[in-house]
């Protein structure tokens, strides 16, 4: 393998394993807030006792996701310095804000969060939690933003030529409030919130299926399910829209997703399937028009198609692109029946008696999680052969220097490390 595939590779790799674990801390951040609240208002001891347990859990979350994200800024130098001069500017600024707005303000607190029990007044130590919180989602806001910059640039300017072009801010709110960030950032803060409520289930799950920690394992597992029934009605909303933004501005991405050829015509929207690259043609299960009628409430609306593009400027990667919008959709589809179920059960006095349910709940942790993956294998295939949309190609964006082999052992010692620390965090 070249390079640039194998730079591919590690850079997803890496990405992919530490996108893991700050959706788990932005939903179990959440949860903590609520069931700290619990114990205000209440009194009741289970609540604090709940907060003690869930915080140790989230501390082991916060230390590997931190980790395993400054590796991230490394690969920026070392496998696409073109890229990093180019967006440099961008970049910069998005990741200063974060750490100024909010790692700072998620830092400062975690250690009264973690070490503040008895140290500080409930109030205080509620505070505390809040504050954590806030500043994990206000992190998600800066990365999502500088991300979204490089799907629908904006605010911006282009100087020099060639291999020394880089973007510089002209407008640093247009930059901020591109085309696609604010829908994006909701998108990641509900797929959190799922991620984070499902792995509250899934422990409270485990621990009624074994009949054990009873008061305990019920009124964590309401927490959490109260919160994912929300987020999953709620991601239809920001998935619709984000869709929408794409399909104005991104064409091309739209019409992999969901294996539209036709330069303009009518769209079905695929339920499965497969996209047969060599005939330009998709099979499977379809609605006929669907997507013509997301877009624009008409049957026979017509859609852009790939074949408007030419193959140089289509995503390479069709079939993952594809396969990964539909697993999400499909899992996202499959939340909102699994809370709803669960909510029902829940009014009837039948949910926690139910242990067929119950492991099904204790496995559905991973449901989000390949939910969220997928949707970012979505946005970044989506993307290609762009790293900044319709500005830098990824076959330009590579360093000069680096050698197929030199990634190929760093990719090596990489997944080594990270399959022991995925070990001794489960």
């Amino acid at each position: 393998m070249d390079v640039e595939i194998l730079s591919r590779i590690q850079f997803a790799f890496t990405v992919a394993f530490h996108y893991i674990y700050p959706p788990l801390s932005i939903g179990l951040g959440v949860c903590l807030v609520a069931m700290e609240g619990l114990y205000l208002k209440t009194g009741l001891k289970v609540y604090e006792d709940m907060t003690r347990f869930f915080v140790k859990i989230f501390a082991l979350i916060f230390g590997i996701g931190v980790a395993t994200g400054i590796v991230m800024e490394f690969e920026f130098g070392t496998n696409w310095a073109t890229y990093s001069r180019y967006v440099g500017d961008v970049f910069g600024s998005a990741l200063a804000a974060e750490g100024i707005f909010a790692f700072a303000l998620e830092s400062g607190f975690l250690g009264i969060l973690l070490f503040g029990w008895n140290k500080v007044s409930k109030q205080v130590h509620f505070l505390s939690t809040v504050m954590v919180t806030l500043g994990s989602m206000f992190s998600a806001i800066w990365i999502v933003v500088a991300n979204s910059w490089q799907q629908t640039p904006a605010g911006f300017k282009v100087v020099g030529e060639g291999i020394e072009a880089r973007a510089e801010i002209t407008d640093f709110w247009a930059m901020v409030f591109n085309p696609s960030s604010v829908e994006r950032i909701l998108h990641v803060w509900i797929g959190a919130f799922l991620a984070g409520a499902f792995l509250v289930m899934s422990i409270a799950a485990w621990y009624l299926y074994k009949n054990k920690h009873h008061d305990f394992a019920r009124r964590a597992f309401s927490i959490g399910l109260w919160v994912a029934l929300v987020s999953a009605f709620a991601q239809l909303l920001t998935g619709h829209a984000s869709a929408e933004v794409v399909a104005k501005h991104q064409p091309a991405k739209l019409a992999a997703m969901e294996g539209h050829f036709d330069s303009s015509a009518k769209a079905d929207m695929y339920l499965f399937g497969y996209i047969d690259k060599q005939s330009e043609k998709t099979h499977g299960l379809a609605i006929p028009g669907g997507l013509s009628f997301l877009l624009h409430q008409h049957f026979d609306a017509p859609v852009t198609g790939l074949k408007a593009f030419k193959k140089e400027d289509r995503p390479g990667s069709l079939n993952i692109t594809f396969q990964s919008y539909h697993i999400m959709i499909a899992i996202g589809m499959l939340l909102i029946g699994l809370t709803s179920l669960a909510a029902y059960l829940h009014w009837k006095n039948k949910l926690f008696t139910n242990k067929k349910l119950m492991l099904v709940f204790v496995w559905a942790v991973l449901l989000p999680q390949v939910a969220n993956q997928a949707g970012w294998f979505t946005a970044e295939t989506g993307r290609q052969p762009w790293v900044v949309y319709n500005l830098l190609r990824t076959s330009d964006a590579l360093s000069q220097s680096v050698k197929a082999g030199q990634v190929m052992f760093s990719l090596i010692l990489f997944t080594l490390v990270y399959m022991l620390l995925f070990t001794l965090f489960i």
